[in-house]
């Protein structure tokens, strides 16, 4: 069985084909640098985008497959959450060519594309928590069984790598801010300045709180003070926004019992998360590849397979879903 992928949520136009066993056979993912201008992803620039290349993406991702729209048995597509207008480019066109082609489309929401990421390169059986950690989601999530999940934690506020863009922009650093913010805290001293941990009663996590404590500390300094301790002020902000991700999960972990933890998402490509999750979790923490860890069409492929292969697809009057909690 082989089904294709589609991904149109943000600023990343991502197809890719997945065959049994969540085999990888091919990915095309092109990320939108007009973005970058503007500080934060533009609604309107980000369709048009997709609408620009995602044709030829698909082609792409058939030709590196080794196969034609023939050898296909169905089309999964982002149905949210996501910007709207992005979102309705790749759901019509997987519609429009599952119906010419008389083939099932799968609706698939997006953040559960980000835990079937971990299939991809690896396996790992229910139960398990999924941290699910990205530019504007910061869900905690207790995996009963592929396809059966209970929230346990959301974000209040800002997500993690939402803060991170705005942090970013204080600083100057431009977009998107979680890459170059990582490069920078690298050559850090994670102890330089302690920013605050939110401790709340109930499972949840809030980054508003670190942003505006960070957006003071640098207002309060000399002149020169935060471009001579950059790094150093990169380092200790990342070690409050992960700490409290770790925080959370092992609050999670105590709560119900269940010991291994998946982070998956957009942020779990730094290297410093990994390796303070590392540090706490051991051999109980797993990531997916960082390849599989950004927006990825495979992840919706796999996520639309999974569905797929139980005899599930999705209507053809179905609508997108921007604010679709999983």
């Amino acid at each position: 069985m082989l089904i294709l992928g589609i991904d149109t949520s943000c600023d990343e136009t991502a197809c890719a084909v997945v065959g049994e066993g969540f085999r990888v056979l091919s990915e095309a993912t092109r990320t939108h640098d007009e973005h970058k201008a503007f500080g934060g992803v533009v609604p309107e620039l980000a369709a048009r985008a997709h609408i620009r290349l995602l044709p030829r993406l698909v082609l792409l991702s058939l030709e590196r497959a080794g196969i034609s729209w023939k050898d296909l048995d169905g089309i999964a597509a982002t149905l949210g959450p996501g910007l709207p207008g992005a979102l309705m480019v790749g759901v019509v066109f997987a519609k429009t060519a599952a119906q010419a082609l008389k083939l099932p489309f799968v609706g698939v929401n997006h953040l559960e594309g980000h835990i079937f990421s971990l299939l991809l390169t690896q396996k790992l059986d229910p139960p398990f928590l999924a941290l699910i950690a990205s530019g504007g989601h910061t869900d905690l999530v207790q995996v009963k069984a592929w396809g059966q999940y209970s929230v346990l934690a959301r974000t209040r506020d800002d997500a993690v790598g939402e803060c991170f863009d705005k942090v970013a922009r204080i600083l100057g650093l431009g977009y998107p801010g979680g890459p170059e913010i990582e490069r920078l805290a690298s050559g850090g001293n994670p102890d330089f300045h302690e920013f605050p941990v939110p401790r709340m009663e109930e499972l949840g996590f809030s980054y508003s709180g670190l942003k505006t404590s960070f957006l003071y500390y640098t207002m309060r300094q000399e002149p020169g003070f935060v471009a001579e301790n950059l790094p150093h002020i990169c380092a200790s902000f990342q070690e409050a926004a992960f700490r409290q991700l770790v925080e959370v999960c092992s609050r999670g972990i105590k709560l119900t019992g269940v010991k291994n933890i998946a982070v998956v998402g957009g942020v779990s490509v730094n290297r410093a998360l990994r390796e303070m999750f590392l540090r706490e979790f051991g051999e109980s923490v797993f990531f997916p590849e960082p390849r599989y860890s950004t927006d990825n069409g495979a992840m919706i492929a796999a996520a639309g397979l999974f569905r797929l292969e139980r005899g599930l697809r999705s209507s053809m009057s179905v609508g997108v879903y921007p604010n679709w909690e999983l």
